[in-house]
């Protein structure tokens, strides 16, 4: 059985790490790029700071992802562990994260708003801490993403916290999201917690699956993929390949240079809203034409995407004192265009030419059809935000800057994206096309980059064994704090 797999980011190479270690012989991997990573790859400017896609911290929920991070990279020299260390800027002062657990630290007046809207919440039949679950709620109830915010935490998180940073990052209006998708990506709300860290004047900061994180000592994030690209055979992966044709009667792949290559099975990485496009229909029946344009077309109108403009900061001297113990920082007000800062320097001393005297800060702003960006002008509306925030003093700080714009940067969970995808993966599958990892599966609540890479070593597994694939269709198992499962 011949396997072509198209793209090396993480999915791609989770897949080709897996035929190999399977001892599967016909495989090979082609790469649009001269490079692996994908959204995970990492650049070094002119002026040797290094500089990733936007925040990336690698955490897992699969102990086989763990034992290849570890066979791959030894643990002792080329990783750095960290406990997070995150925090939100508002109301001019930083409070630690998750915030509806420390929104003690908020003005008294802002406080009270906050804690009134949860004590409100708590006798609604319609609020999530009633029913203990999103599940026990109807489709009318929780009509989209902003009911889900109002349900449970309350008017006041919402409306200074929850409402406007959401918008910050998906770049659309909560009410055109599901809520389907959270699972542990937000903490719930425990009211007994929140008005004990009043009363004894505590910092709540313990939650979530990435509290401890672990980033390469050298080369960004960028460096994880390179390691296993470099531990795959040579002679099977293929870099500067750009797919411009599938032929799906002949199950044949054309290539921009003009290479064709068949295949029995294909991983596509590759955008799904783009595959429809690649398709040569020759030899195919009029009926199977129609039917897959439809779909095709179907899932091109529903599933939204967001893309995502990065700046590093280039900075002389050192971090102040309230940066130097931080990673990174989540921004929902709008003396600003970013939603997340990260201090990368304070991830690795190495990120930076000299780390006694240079420093560095990485910018996201998001861009959508619903909230545009002026290209031309980012750079100079990061750094006046970057003032504004009190994360640098002026621009004299400034050694220079570097700057990225992803056309894919976030799958957007709609409120009618499953309805559009389910039907496309499924009619892909038919056809021979395994679509998977970020932007192939269109999940995002499967898309970090250890559910990218185990996506690519499942459907591998199902396309030699018929194994499961748990992470594609079972999200909320591989992502519950203590999975049986998982490998």
């Amino acid at each position: 059985m011949n396997i072509i797999i198209i793209g090396a980011g993480p999915c791609g190479l989770g897949a080709a790490w897996r035929l190999n270690e399977l001892g599967h012989k016909n495989w090979s991997l082609y790469e649009k790029s001269n490079h692996t990573g994908g959204l995970s790859a990492s650049f070094k400017d002119s002026e040797d700071f290094w500089w990733d896609i936007g925040g990336h911290v690698l955490f897992s929920h699969y102990p086989y992802f763990d034992h290849v991070m570890d066979t791959v990279m030894n643990r002792d020299s080329e990783w750095l562990f960290h406990d997070r260390s995150a925090w939100v800027w508002m109301e001019n002062r930083f409070i630690p994260y998750p915030i509806q657990n420390n929104i003690h630290r908020l003005p008294k007046e802002i406080f009270s708003e906050c804690l009134h809207g949860l004590l409100d919440i708590q006798t609604s039949p319609f609020s999530i801490q009633n029913n203990q679950s999103i599940s026990n709620l109807s489709s009318s109830q929780l009509r989209h993403f902003g009911d889900w915010i109002d349900a449970g935490f309350g008017k006041g998180i919402a409306k200074y916290f929850l409402r406007p940073y959401n918008y910050k990052v998906w770049a659309y209006p909560v009410e055109e999201l599901s809520h389907n998708w959270v699972g542990e990506r937000v903490a719930k709300v425990d009211i007994k917690r929140i008005i004990d860290n009043h009363i004894f004047d505590k910092d709540d900061i313990g939650w979530g699956p990435n509290s401890r994180f672990r980033f390469p000592t050298l080369g960004g994030t960028g460096a994880i993929w390179e390691k296993i690209g470099a531990s795959l055979p040579k002679d099977k992966m293929f870099f500067n390949s750009e797919l411009i044709k599938v032929n799906i009667k002949d199950k044949t792949l054309e290539f921009k240079d003009g290479t064709i290559k068949g295949y029995d099975i294909l991983i596509s990485t590759i955008p799904i809203t783009e595959i429809g496009s690649l398709y040569n229909f020759q030899k195919t029946s009029k009926s199977e034409v129609d039917l897959f344009s439809e779909v095709a077309t179907k899932t091109k109108l529903d599933l939204k995407y967001s893309s995502t403009h990065v700046i590093g900061l280039g900075l002389k001297g050192n971090p102040p004192e309230y940066l130097k113990d931080k990673c990174w920082i989540y921004f929902p007000e709008n003396d600003n265009p970013f939603y997340r800062v990260t201090v990368f320097s304070n991830y690795s001393p190495y990120n930076v030419p000299d780390i006694k005297n240079s420093w560095s800060l990485m910018f996201e702003v998001s861009e959508s059809p619903m909230k545009p960006v002026t290209h031309e002008k980012v750079v100079d509306e990061v750094i006046e935000g970057a003032v504004n925030t009190k994360l640098i003093k002026d621009k004299s700080e400034i050694n220079h800057t570097w700057y990225k714009r992803v056309e894919n940067g976030y799958p957007t969970p709609s409120k009618n994206r499953n309805k559009a995808l389910f039907p496309m993966i499924k009619q892909l599958q038919e056809q021979g096309v395994l679509s998977r990892g970020r932007f192939g599966a269109w999940r995002y609540e499967v898309g970090n980059m250890d559910h990218s890479f185990m996506q690519g070593v499942e459907a591998a597994s199902k396309a030699i064994y018929k194994g499961e694939e748990l992470t594609l269709w079972y999200p909320d198992v591989v992502n519950s704090p203590h999975p049986s499962c998982c490998y």
